[in-house]
């Protein structure tokens, strides 16, 4: 890891020509203007005007700085209040990190104040008192408190407690190529030691490094990626969860360096799959003990992977080693990804067929032509074509909603975990993240247990600058190449919710959690002890289904069954999607005869039920 100071690496900062600066700011109005989906929720809920503020920075380009301009086109991206739509600086910006060495987390007193305490060290860096469990009180002169709050005021997140959790990140990480670089060169703190006494100080110098991106991770700017069309991530905690792993956990990047290349064949796995992710990057699990009894913890750290079909067969493995009583699945600090897997993992939990989340278009000349350009059918546009052009004729702002694929996409795998299941969630949740929690309520699956009042509020699907290039050359199409490597995101195609949410967008309203959890000092410090308390406490009051059924060897009267069941009352089989048994059944085991035609079927489906309501489904193993 090659890591400079950040005088070093400002010494290599360059200049852009007026000609490329005005490059830069023509683009992003075309994006903005023409192709940006939230334009009109934005305006209304921020009162901002992106497009007169790009046309009154084209028009004083010339005498700008350097960093002025950076700075007002920074400051135009996020006052949108979205972390999908970004300006990202040339090179060397790109790709960039700036840190302090140790991580401050938030915890909460019994009296509901919040302490801010060490969390965690950077790999070599010690310090006599400054350490885990050390409190900070000050930061640069200025009391704690509000050092988060000034640093969350500069943060795009869509509602307050995205702002602030993503302030509090910002404090000791910060991405060089969506922000200004700092402009201190050291912070001073004041502290009280973890073993408590007097207030001490430590000056701390900012540090620059590039972390190395997800072995399993989508790359944005690849037009031949179909996962790089299918995205909704917020980019910054992305690397920055990349960053705080490579910097501050190298266990975990010895870990995954095991698995990379034991799945490239170069060596042998040397960690045990019942106990470690052949993704650990993506995933980790094991079994948690809580007051209320121990249940299943499944932790999902992105849904950036390429390969939906490898997340979602890695995510049906671990959940046949989990406790089938109860399973805690967290999603706190996941900044979405790929959207295929984010809602191909919802059936996993439920016996109902799961409704997807609606991709909607703003209905602009640009946005139709897109879905019949060269790129509209592999990049799968041109269902759209109508729904824009019906929403532009009628003067409505939105295309009809559609699903990104058809719903049978979404439910090909079925439920593969039984038990109840709880999601916890933060507000550094976003985009695909914040349509997996969307998912969870309106499909009920389960409570929501949030750390926070709200997750990160992001509903879109977003695309480069460099895909749209790709997908949409030529002069009959306006994107132009930028420079030194410089680009956009923007979020092109909005999610609304289905259920009993039908049609309420998930950009800036997010996802309410069921109930709040404030993070404690046990939390931050001790591996999440009460927030698993309270999580299991939850838990505890739900009841546990199981259906489970084992094939004997056919006989002249059919197919002998052995059925496993608790908390049902009846199972209704289904053989090749036909009906052709219904048996009433109490907690244990009972034996079943199938039709003789089962024994050759393709799929032999068990629907559980108590007092005639959808409560577990299974499948048969057959073969």
């Amino acid at each position: 890891m090659a890591v400079q100071t950040l005088d070093a690496f400002m010494a290599e900062v360059g200049r852009l020509t007026p000609a490329e600066r005005t490059t830069l700011v023509n683009q992003a109005r075309v994006l903005i203007e023409q192709i940006y989906v939230h334009l009109p929720l934005k305006r209304a809920m921020h009162a901002v005007d992106p497009v007169q503020r790009l046309r009154n920075l084209a028009a004083r380009i010339g005498p700008m700085s350097e960093r002025e301009f950076h700075d007002e086109l920074i400051g135009i991206f996020i006052e949108l209040r979205d972390l999908h739509t970004n300006y990202i600086l040339p090179a060397p910006y790109a790709g960039k990190i700036a840190f302090l060495p140790f991580l401050v987390e938030e915890a909460f007193a019994e009296d509901g104040s919040p302490r801010y305490l060490v969390t965690k060290l950077f790999t070599g860096f010690s310090h006599p008192s400054f350490g885990v469990g050390a409190e900070l009180t000050h930061w640069s002169g200025v009391p704690i408190d509000r050092a988060v709050e000034v640093n969350a005021a500069r943060q795009a997140g869509s509602n307050a407690d995205a702002r602030h959790a993503r302030g509090l990140e910002a404090l000791t990480l910060r991405n060089m190529s969506l922000c200004a670089p700092p402009d201190d060169r050291w912070v001073d703190l004041v502290y009280v030691p973890a073993g408590g006494g007097d207030p001490k100080e430590v000056r701390l110098n900012w540090r620059v490094f590039a972390p190395r991106p997800s072995p399993n991770g989508v790359d944005p700017g690849d037009a031949a990626s179909p996962a790089a069309r299918l995205l909704g991530y917020d980019a910054a905690t992305e690397e920055r969860r990349r960053a705080k792993k490579e910097l501050f956990n190298p266990d975990a990047m010895d870990a995954e360096a095991v698995a990379v290349a034991a799945a490239a064949g170069a060596a042998a796995p040397a960690t045990d799959p019942a106990t470690t992710s052949t993704m650990p990057d993506t995933f980790a699990f094991r079994a948690v003990h809580t007051p209320s009894g121990e249940f299943g913890y499944l932790r999902i750290w992105t849904f950036d992977v390429d390969d939906a079909n490898a997340f979602l067969a890695e995510l049906v493995r671990i959940l046949g080693l989990l406790p089938p009583n109860g399973l805690i699945v967290d999603v706190r600090g996941n900044g979405g990804g790929n959207l295929l897997c984010a809602e191909g993992a919802l059936q996993l939990f439920t016996p109902h067929h799961i409704q997807p989340t609606l991709l909607s278009f703003l209905a602009t000349p640009l946005t139709l032509a897109l879905c019949t350009g060269p790129g509209a059918k592999s990049a799968d546009l041109t269902p759209w074509h109508d729904p824009i052009g019906l929403a532009a004729e009628i003067g409505a702002p939105y295309s009809q909603g559609l699903p990104v694929l058809p719903e049978e996409e979404f439910n090909g795998l079925g439920q593969r975990y039984q038990g109840p299941v709880l999601l916890i969630t933060d507000a550094l949740c976003y985009s695909a993240t914040d349509m997996f929690a969307a998912g969870f309520r309106d499909n009920e699956l389960g409570p929501i247990l949030g750390t926070a009042g709200n997750t990160g509020a992001g509903g879109a699907n977003v695309w480069t600058h460099e895909l749209f290039r790709e997908l949409f050359p030529g002069s009959e199409f306006p994107f132009r190449g930028l420079a030194e490597g410089a680009t956009f995101r923007v979020a092109f195609r909005r999610t609304t919710r289905q259920g009993k949410a039908a049609g309420t967008p998930v950009e800036d309203l997010g996802i309410v959690p069921d109930a709040v959890h404030r993070m404690t000092v046990r939390d931050v410090l001790e591996g999440n002890q009460d927030l698993f308390a309270a999580a299991g406490r939850m838990l505890a009051e739900l009841p546990v289904r199981r259906l489970t059924g084992t094939p004997g060897t056919p006989t002249a009267a059919g197919l002998p069954v052995t059925l496993a069941t608790r908390g049902i009352d009846r199972v209704d089989v289904c053989v090749d999607g036909r009906p052709v048994l219904s048996v009433d059944v109490a907690d244990g085991g009972s034996e079943v005869t199938l039709p003789r035609s089962a024994a050759g079927a393709e799929t032999v489906e068990l629907a559980g039920f108590i007092g005639g309501k959808l409560v577990v489904r299974s499948r048969l193993p057959l073969g």
